[in-house]
């Protein structure tokens, strides 16, 4: 079966942790067992893990955020120095593109030539050969310069923005801070709008999410997120958010970070054996049931997004084992359609219908 994940700072992980995801998860472990304090946790997502898995699909990142044990070190003191970071991280992907190992998905004709040629690679066992797809996705603003700067990053191949990330953000707030848009936020997103630039609603504060869905009337996702109701802080979206999204067609993709799926968790202090795959797919089935439908909810792993495998389910090892989510909600007794539809589909419809 065909994977979707809708979030995955793969630039980020071989830039800012200097990785080379070209290895095997166990070869890039073994690799970085022989340093001490380069990590938070064991790594689970390389390119072949990806492959391993069928995850033929993903929302790749460009991520202007560095990971320091200082708060304040972690966001770039210069948003120049923020812009030359996301724009590498695009060239990173560009790159193994070049050399045909990725895929860039800008467009319905490159999407849909890309999900035919993984279908008919898993139905002939053939997939060794195809490129990873990938569409890409800036989290936080810190790289947006200014407003009138969208359609310039749009043309550089940037067909998805989260404004916010964690605490306030340029043109509005993020995880952990209060407030709405900023001078800026409306122009920004009415920018991203009018040249056809995805918004993904992750991370914003709650006064921020209501005023961006107010000024935004184009597609929006929720690429990594998890139900509120199950587990408590502003990080996940309350049921009125996530009926709203719904609303507006968007999918909402689960998140694998255990404190946003095990309510008590704590990280550095709660043990990753408390913590299942399963767990985690309640997040799904709670939203499916609030709205009745399957059809608003995929994968957004967040695998390796500044954590490891110290912060993750138990039961996985690399981010392959979320194959595992398709067996338990078979077990739920959630149709083939619908599980095919949140293993992938669902998020490649809306695509297919935000580009249409």
């Amino acid at each position: 079966m065909l994977l979707f994940d809708a979030h995955l700072d793969l630039a980020w992980n071989a830039l800012e942790w200097n990785r080379d995801l070209m290895l095997s998860v166990e070869e890039l472990n073994q690799f970085e067992s022989n340093f001490k304090g380069i990590r938070p946790g064991a790594a689970t997502v390389t390119w072949p893990a990806l492959r391993e898995g069928n995850i033929g699909m993903m929302i790749a990142t460009c991520l202007p955020r560095r990971h320091c044990k200082d708060a304040e070190l972690s966001h770039y003191q210069s948003r120049d120095a923020a812009f030359a970071v996301c724009r590498s991280h695009i060239e990173y992907y560009r790159s193994l593109a070049s050399r045909g190992f990725l895929r860039e998905i800008t467009d319905v004709a490159s999407l849909n030539e890309h999900v035919a040629a993984w279908e008919t690679g898993l139905a002939n066992g053939s997939t060794a050969e195809l490129p990873l797809g990938y569409i890409t996705s800036m989290e936080g603003s810190p790289g947006i310069l200014s407003p009138e700067q969208i359609p310039e990053w749009y043309e550089f191949g940037l067909k998805i923005l989260g404004p916010a990330h964690y605490g306030e953000a340029p043109y509005c707030f993020g995880t952990g801070s209060e407030g709405g848009l900023k001078p800026g936020g409306k122009e920004l997103l009415q920018e991203m709008e009018k040249c056809g630039m995805l918004l993904d609603v992750t991370h914003l504060a709650d006064q921020s999410f209501w005023e961006a869905m107010d000024v935004y009337s184009g597609p929006v996702l929720a690429s990594h997120h998890n139900s509120r109701m199950l587990v408590a802080g502003d990080r996940q979206l309350d049921d009125r958010q996530i009926k709203a999204v719904a609303e507006r067609g968007a999918v909402i993709g689960l998140s694998f970070d255990a404190w946003m799926i095990k309510p008590g968790w704590k990280i550095k202090v709660s043990d990753p054996a408390t913590v299942s795959i399963e767990d985690a797919v309640k997040h799904t089935d709670y939203i499916c049931q609030l709205l009745g439908s399957a059809k608003h909810c995929g994968i957004g792993s967040d695998l390796d997004g500044g954590f490891g495998k110290e912060q993750c389910p138990h039961d996985l090892n690399t981010i392959a084992d979320l194959n595992k989510i398709a067996e338990i909600l078979d077990r739920k007794g959630y149709s083939s359609e619908d599980i095919a539809g949140i293993m992938s589909g669902n998020f490649i419809n809306f695509f297919r219908r935000a580009w249409a």
